[in-house]
């Protein structure tokens, strides 16, 4: 089995990959091609999704029984201790450098800003 899900790529490259795949929703592509016709597929992708984004995914023999790739994502696949997870950027975190100030955030409830820092 394999999934492709396209982001905001040409409606051309969608067109495409309909010859080998069923579109079951907008940019969501499923089906059951061989290796080299999904490698073939993986690599028009990447060619032609423009400033789109895409993502990969298909049963293989390991310990999760499926592997994914993306393209042009923010969130990346990383290896850990024999897993593949997601790693997809915080860019709320504060940095390693900053230390956080003691006014609260924006957004927190008056109840709230009294339990964490005190008064009224």
């Amino acid at each position: 089995m394999t999934v492709i899900v396209l982001t905001n790529c040409p409606v051309g490259l969608r067109g495409f990959l309909t010859r080998w795949l069923l579109e079951i929703s907008p940019g969501v592509f499923l089906g059951a091609p061989s290796a080299r016709i999904r490698e073939v597929l993986w690599d028009e992708v990447r060619q032609y999704a423009g400033e789109g984004r895409a993502l990969l995914a298909y049963q293989t023999n390991n310990a999760q029984g499926y592997t994914f790739e993306t393209h042009d994502h923010t969130w990346h696949p990383t290896d850990h201790e024999g897993l593949t997870l997601i790693r997809r950027p915080n860019p709320g975190a504060p940095r390693a450098t900053q230390k956080p100030s003691g006014v609260p955030r924006q957004g927190w409830s008056k109840a709230s800003k009294r339990r964490k820092y005190g008064g009224r």
